[in-house]
């Protein structure tokens, strides 16, 4: 994509992402770019912590290797569909993109982006032994390393200690779903919800959350045939039904305002305003919880993901930088990507963002949990958050085998699950809300997962 063109579509792209914290400005200036290191587009999550990592990146990384960073930040579900929706075609516009370990392995295989490890091996800087395993093997192809993660995450519930204290209830270390919602719908008032729980459409979102919750049932998206591929689509099981009456009926009882629209950031702000209770969601949110300036900071617990019929149900998750193979700076990409998921970024970030240290990337590097600093920052919540990664049954997520590619505890690792994941949950976000039945969601989505066995 040349002149006008692609300014045009950075352009917009800026005016999609709401917030754009560095270099939209500059994407066409070619006077510019002659003095410097060069320019590269980077297309990241709309989190708080990206957005630090933008905030930081002129002074951090620009000024030392003149190289500008023209970001898009984006929300979930429309960076998955930027990042994904062209992934084999030859013109792509970002030298950069966020993804995940659904995505990581799956595009590797498929040659849609580039292979890090040769890069990230001989870089010292960027220190590969540092990577907590399970994470650099969610990110990896056949031991091969295709995207460099910048934090990462389990799933686990957050609590205020101090309401279930005036209420006299203790949660438990290990809860069951039943625990949980008993205690929700305890505590739930009309100014502050039980729990919140993702209800927001999208196979990352509501369908991230619920997909926990649909293992430790005992349900599964699809049988998997003896080689690992689709069989049976499994919707109109009674397991599935059980997972999703269980769901509704919790946040309906006890959840936040208007759930059909709240995903990962609108919980998050909830929470954080004292509007919820309780909150199941990614572990590196008690980061935000416990930063400097959080309201809540030292008002909360942790607990294990509930469970039902499995031993564990947390999720594995990294947000992960990748170069796509039709980048022209793989480069220069490579620099910045070694600098913004390396370790000196966490070091640097710890004293210049506004939650200071407990608000730094967690989750992907042993390192992090070895700095003075973050430890007594991160002291509520580090111990939980290293269980939780740890302990997440990637391997065998729920009662049954399941399909595809890499085993996976939130999302089905297979290329169609994307459209089904988003189409579904647009289904049972509908029942959310009101506007449809939990039988007529349940029978549509049987039919849209029953194609792809076709």
């Amino acid at each position: 994509m040349k002149g006008t063109v692609r300014r045009g579509l950075i352009t917009m792209l800026c005016a999609i992402a709401g917030t754009v914290l560095a270099g939209c400005q500059g994407a066409g200036d070619n006077d510019a770019q002659a003095n410097s290191g060069g320019s590269i587009d980077v297309a990241i999550v709309a989190n708080p912590q990206t957005q630090d990592l933008a905030r930081l990146t002129p002074s951090l990384f620009t000024a030392q290797s003149h190289i500008d960073v023209n970001y898009t930040i984006l929300d979930e579900g429309t960076l998955r569909e930027v990042t994904t929706s062209g992934e084999g075609t030859e013109d792509r516009r970002y030298d950069v993109v966020m993804i995940g370990p659904y995505e990581a392995p799956q595009f590797g295989r498929d040659g849609y982006i580039t292979d890090l490890t040769p890069m990230a091996s001989s870089d010292k800087a960027y220190a590969l032994d540092d990577i907590i395993p399970s994470v650099r093997t969610a990110l990896s192809y056949q031991g091969r390393l295709y995207a460099a993660p910048f934090y990462g995450e389990s799933s686990f519930l957050m609590y205020r200690k101090d309401v279930l204290a005036a209420a006299g209830i203790e949660m438990p270390e290990h809860p069951t779903w039943r625990q949980v919602a008993d205690i929700a719908r305890r505590i739930d008032t009309p100014e502050r919800a039980g729990i919140c729980l993702r209800g927001k459409p999208g196979w990352g979102e509501l369908g991230g959350s619920f997909g926990t919750v649909l293992n430790t049932f005992g349900g599964t998206w699809w049988s998997a045939k003896p080689d690992g591929s689709v069989d049976n689509a499994m919707v109109d099981q009674p397991e599935f039904r059980k997972a999703l009456q269980f769901y509704v009926d919790l946040v309906r009882d006890a959840g936040e305002s208007h759930p059909a629209r709240a995903g990962y950031n609108q919980c998050l702000e909830l929470y954080l305003s004292g509007k919820v209770a309780m909150w199941y969601d990614a572990t590196v949110a008690a980061g935000l919880l416990e930063a400097d300036n959080s309201d809540v900071k030292g008002k909360n617990g942790y607990a294990a993901a509930p469970v039902v019929l499995t031993r564990a149900s947390g999720w594995l998750w990294s947000w992960a930088l990748a170069i796509p193979t039709t980048s022209s700076k793989p480069d220069l990409a490579w620099r910045y990507i070694s600098w913004a998921a390396g370790p000196q970024y966490i070091k640097d970030a710890g004293p210049r963002i506004a939650g200071g240290w407990a608000a730094v990337p967690p989750g992907t590097r042993r390192s992090t949990y070895e700095i003075p600093e973050y430890q007594k920052a991160a002291s509520a919540f580090a111990a939980p958050t290293l269980a939780a990664i740890e302990s997440a049954p990637v391997d065998n997520p729920g009662t049954t085998k399941r399909p595809g590619l890499p085993a996976a505890v939130a999302y089905v690792g297979i290329p169609e699950y994307r459209d089904v994941g988003n189409q579904c949950t647009t289904q049972f976000a509908a029942v959310i809300a009101g506007r449809s039945s939990i039988e007529a969601a349940l029978a549509n989505c049987q039919e849209i997962a029953s194609r792809v066995g076709r």
